[in-house]
């Protein structure tokens, strides 16, 4: 009998006040008894519209109808079957806007609680089982992948398992691209991702660090050492600034240089040898999922005021409702409807406050936003000791540049046709090089999209 509880069964958390000052995972995970009661309140839809709002096509209602038997095993065995990472995916997957949006039980209450069961699931059968993917012969060929975050490791699994010859360059001394460096342990740990990387490498894929493709070799140099194809999943970390006064003062940094520092250099670690500034106030510019990642590290780094700086209003925020959420249980405090206009420094050269103004909502731009116009004399000073900008990245061009006949639009983003190749013969690109920042899944998404692709193109041959 189906469980017709109209709300979510509730996911453990560690308590807030304890959270904000320590590195460890904010969300304690499902247990199996969790796991099943959620599971029961699936309707086992014959036109489940959930599968058509994931963008690997998740076989939901299949998957959670075992979980609903106990069977977890298997489970684990369907979510695979597209999805090759799901204890990340079940983790940072923005679900309320994809596959629990298209659920029909959220139409008179709360959707099933898919990105949990998903995370439970893939948190089972590492605890559980954790066996390691065989490697599949060789069919002959070679393909280089270039980047190794969530469209790099997925397009990198998916042809291993075609029986690709394949290596995964690197451009940092650690493997996972964004998902190490840029979401913090807290919300993905980072043993998860290692293991993932295991997984890939006992597929028989070539994890090559401290590449960057560029530099140490080039698109065309790749060819040359016998790659029939190379697929560009080199993300976006290029971050960009306001361009307003004060912006070279110490303690101004972007959020990619700040979370860089704190997740993949550890420096949250008293014994790590990376320096982090030791804030008393933070004021992180932005409002989305990074910003969000970047106050809440502020706040366990020990600072005793961190503010969320925002020029449009809550209801207009990007980030995810349960970031924002987490966040001001953990003292978050959101300045909204206020833009910075200059950062002000002390005889030293160091932040010491930031001049903002007042904004109100005008009428809506190109985007369908409400455009924020300035209120009149309404300027005023907060006094922080570091700013952290969070306004978006774009493509870092090093790979364009270095290579004859890739083009990119006017964002800096790689220019792909229906088959994700780019506008250089046997090079395809997918994910944040291609779109922007966007989300984990979609850039799994568009490495999954681009394994075909690849597959397709070296096989017509």
């Amino acid at each position: 009998m189906a469980n017709m509880s109209k709300v979510k069964t509730p996911m453990p958390e560690q308590d807030p006040k304890v959270r904000a000052r320590n590195f460890k995972e904010v969300s304690l995970g499902y247990t199996a008894e969790m796991a099943m009661e959620e599971a029961g309140r699936c309707l086992n839809c014959k036109n489940p519209k959930c599968v058509e709002g994931c963008p690997v096509n998740v076989r939901i209602p299949e998957f959670i109808s075992k979980v609903a038997e106990g069977d977890f095993k298997t489970a684990y065995e369907i979510i695979t079957s597209t999805n090759a990472l799901p204890a990340l995916s079940g983790r940072v997957c923005p679900q309320e806007s994809q596959c629990e949006s298209k659920c029909v039980r959220g139409i008179k209450g709360e959707p099933v609680a898919i990105g949990r069961l998903e995370r439970f699931v893939a948190d089972w059968y590492r605890e559980n089982i954790n066996a390691m993917p065989e490697k599949v012969p060789s069919n002959g060929h070679k393909v280089a992948v270039v980047g190794s975050g969530p469209a790099g490791m997925t397009a990198a699994s998916d042809l291993a398992k075609k029986g690709y010859q394949v290596s995964m360059f690197e451009a940092l001394h650690t493997a996972g691209g964004v998902l190490v460096y840029g979401i913090p342990e807290f919300r993905l740990p980072k043993a998860i991702v290692a293991n993932e990387i295991t997984k890939l490498q006992a597929q028989g894929v070539e994890v090559m660090t401290n590449m960057v493709i560029g530099r140490v070799l080039t698109i065309d140099e790749l060819f040359e050492m016998g790659y029939e194809a190379v697929f560009v999943g080199s993300g976006a970390g290029l971050p960009m600034f306001m361009n307003i006064p004060g912006e070279a003062l110490k303690g101004v940094m972007s959020a990619n240089e700040y979370l860089t520092r704190t997740n993949l250099m550890k420096a949250y670690n008293p014994d790590a040898d990376t320096p982090v500034i030791k804030s008393k106030a933070v004021a992180v510019v932005g409002g989305g999922n990074v910003a969000m990642d970047a106050a809440r590290c502020a706040m366990r780094l020990g600072a005793d005021h961190v503010y969320i700086v925002y020029r449009r209003g809550e209801a207009e925020m990007p980030a995810r409702l349960e970031e924002q959420h987490h966040a001001k249980e953990e003292g978050i405090e959101f300045k909204t409807l206020c833009n910075p206009v200059a950062i002000v420094g002390d005889d030293t050269g160091r932040v010491c406050g930031m001049k903002c103004v007042r904004m109100e909502l005008g009428e809506a731009d190109a985007s369908g936003r409400r455009r924020p116009v300035e209120v009149p004399d309404s300027e005023f000073m907060l006094e922080v000791d570091t700013v952290v900008m969070s306004l978006g990245t774009s493509p870092n061009p090093l790979i364009r540049s270095t290579t004859p006949g890739l083009e990119t639009n006017k964002k800096g983003c790689l220019i792909v046709n229906e088959q994700e190749m780019t506008t250089r013969d046997g090079v395809f690109a997918g994910g944040d090089a291609v779109t922007g920042a966007a989300t984990v899944i979609l850039a799994m998404g568009a490495g999954k999209k681009g394994a075909a692709a690849i597959d397709a193109y070296i096989q017509s041959k």
